[in-house]
């Protein structure tokens, strides 16, 4: 189970966890783990909303708001499945709360696939969550300077929580600067250029994740 992580919202971590569930060649699950701001579901191009189901796939859930629900098939890319992130609930109905580690730990128990997770940005507990309960990190930024600096504080904090960090993906950038992979502590495993929507149709976008991918992917015990 791989963390897609980063501390500045809008680097692109959703874009990688897509990009390189694509480019993965095994089953492959992508989880949405931020519950406030999610968006996994709109850029996989399936519904949130798990009573909308019988119009993607003819399941019906018992209960709209079953974090159990079962994921999405991905409607292009046939290996990819996608769990879009649940609603928060600060009390259930069965006088537990919220525990997002929990749910993880489930997929990880029910699947064989490969888990990458699209994480919340920032280092409050939301964005702590993923990295304690995954096996390994990607770090992703963009190349402006308050995105690395937060970049570098999530690989900090994925650290701290003993999860390693396993490289970095540089979005909208065709080549790495000197010192990047000083400042973030890890290998640059790619850089993805910038492309005009829909992204992860640009061939070259996909290139680069692909190459992304292989890296990974040669990792064993990560994802």
């Amino acid at each position: 189970m791989l963390a897609i992580a980063g501390g500045k919202g809008g680097c692109g971590k959703t874009t990688t966890t897509l990009g390189l569930a694509a480019a993965m060649d095994a089953e492959t699950r992508v989880v949405d783990a931020d519950r406030d701001m999610p968006n996994l579901h709109a850029l996989a191009g399936v519904p949130r909303d798990a009573t909308e189901r019988t119009a993607a796939d003819g399941r019906v859930p018992s209960d709209p708001a079953d974090e159990r629900t079962p994921p999405y098939r991905h409607p292009e890319y046939n290996h990819v499945s996608v769990s879009p992130a649940p609603p928060r609930r600060d009390a259930r109905a069965d006088g537990g709360c919220d525990d997002p580690s929990a749910r993880l730990r489930r997929i990880r128990a029910e699947t064989d696939a490969a888990v990458l997770v699209d994480c919340p940005a920032g280092a409050g507990p939301d964005a702590a969550a993923p990295l304690r309960v995954c096996d390994g990190a990607v770090v992703v930024s963009s190349l402006c300077a308050p995105s690395l600096r937060d970049a570098a504080k999530t690989a900090s904090m994925a650290r701290t929580l003993g999860t390693p960090v396993v490289g970095a993906v540089l979005t909208r950038a065709r080549v790495a600067p000197p010192g990047v992979s000083d400042l973030l502590g890890c290998p640059v495993l790619g850089r993805v250029p910038e492309a005009e929507p829909p992204v992860l149709e640009d061939a070259s976008v996909r290139r680069a994740y692909e190459n992304v991918a292989t890296e990974i992917q040669a990792a064993e015990g990560i994802i």
